[in-house]
């Protein structure tokens, strides 16, 4: 970033002030519309303490910031970390072998004078890696919502613990963009193109953890064939306006644009899609109360439609069962009717052969008796016959 680049971000950190001073005027403005008397005290009460008691508080409590880095792998995220914060979070290096992009979270506890910060660094391991880089960027933006998500199921509970919450909500996402000098790759516009609404202006940094001596003095710098960049020479990068921009200037106004925009953005869209709203049909003020007892009402109704879809449904089921049980059982008459009638029919023609059958028994058994006596007539007849000539053969003898 130009020093013309960097002044005009000064501008604008100018002018949020200002806006912020006009506010301010425009609430005196309100007081005045909603009729508040403005008195002076006669002596001292104590309250412009109020400021102090609020810095004693949050010294106590301490403070908390995410920041989301989103780069290649060996782009040098976590040099940037370590010089944004002048220590060394020893992070293992990452693989560019990982099918799919994973994002790993590490929360550390800093300490600086009497302020304590838990600072908690999101990095992306893999991405870029991948032969597909279509949904690349997609685990990034599911992973802001899920932490968005969290703290919108905390809020919602009935006992809430969101003073010793750990708060992951994202409140600062650096890209980083690899200096090849070759335009930018579909894979940055398209993530970019997400994270616009968390992102800000474009920086020239260099980072480095190394120090090389310098005329008298030990810098942090970076040393290459054709020369040395320094890491803090305002001249040679835009480091130190990052670090100042990032933590000394805007980490509080990070903090709450976070809650205040971001959070609120996504807190409003999830209720809206839940069905709760402001305001009633005609236009009139809402309770919480009054929304959920409208949001049950409608649930319960639409449970009662859907129980009486399914009684109807089930009815029309069962009366189509019916009838196709009846036209079975139909078929399996007419089926039955039909073998009775068969064997009716076989059962007669049976009788009639058993019938016939029996009147050439008796006429064969009546063939065969006569056959019989006249079998027996004969042998007698010719044993008469035998008789007789056997007497004749006697006499003659004699």
């Amino acid at each position: 970033m130009t020093s013309e680049e960097a002044r005009h971000l000064l501008f604008q950190s100018h002018m949020a002030t200002k806006s912020c001073m006009s506010s301010q005027v425009s609430d005196d403005e309100k007081r005045k519309r909603e009729n508040i008397r403005s008195l002076t005290m006669c002596g001292h009460v104590g309250f412009e303490n109020l400021p102090d008691q609020l810095v004693n508080r949050s010294i106590q409590q301490g403070f908390c910031f995410n920041i989301l880095c989103v780069g290649e792998t060996g782009i040098g995220k976590s040099t940037l970390i370590d010089t944004l914060f002048n220590t060394n979070f020893e992070d293992h290096e990452s693989s560019h072998f990982y099918p799919h992009v994973r994002l790993k979270a590490q929360t550390y506890e800093l300490q600086e004078s009497n302020v304590r910060l838990k600072l908690t660094v999101v990095n992306t391991v893999g991405f870029g890696d991948q032969i597909n880089k279509k949904e690349s960027y997609q685990p990034i933006v599911d992973y802001i919502d899920a932490q968005f998500e969290a703290y919108l199921q905390e809020e919602l509970k009935i006992k809430r613990s969101l003073f010793n919450y750990h708060d992951s909500r994202i409140h600062v996402c650096l890209y980083l963009i690899s200096p090849t000098g070759h335009s930018l790759k579909t894979l940055d516009l398209l993530t970019m193109k997400s994270l616009d609404s968390k992102g800000q202006l474009p920086f020239a940094v260099v980072g480095s953890m190394d120090e090389v001596k310098i005329g008298n003095k030990m810098v942090k710098a970076r040393q290459y064939p054709w020369g040395i960049v320094q890491v803090e020479n305002e001249n040679h990068c835009d480091f130190v306006k990052l670090r100042e921009m990032l933590i000394c200037t805007n980490m509080e106004d990070l903090r709450e644009q976070t809650h205040s925009r971001h959070y609120e953005l996504y807190r409003r869209y999830k209720l809206e899609e839940m069905g709760f709203t402001d305001v009633g049909p005609e236009s009139k003020p809402l309770s919480l109360q009054e929304t959920y007892e409208a949001k049950r009402h409608e649930f319960y109704g639409e449970l009662h439609r859907k129980e009486e879809e399914m009684k109807q449904m089930f009815v029309q089921r069962v009366k189509e069962k019916e009838a196709i049980l009846k036209e079975a059982e139909r078929e399996l008459q007419a089926k039955f009717d039909h073998l009775t009638r068969v064997h009716q029919e076989e059962r007669m023609k049976l009788e009639e052969k058993r019938r016939l059958l029996e009147e050439e028994i008796i006429s064969f058994s009546k063939k065969k008796a006569t056959s019989e006596i006249y079998q027996n007539q004969t042998f007698m007849a010719m044993g008469s016959n035998l008789k007789k000539d056997k007497d004749r053969k006697n006499s003659n003898f004699m």
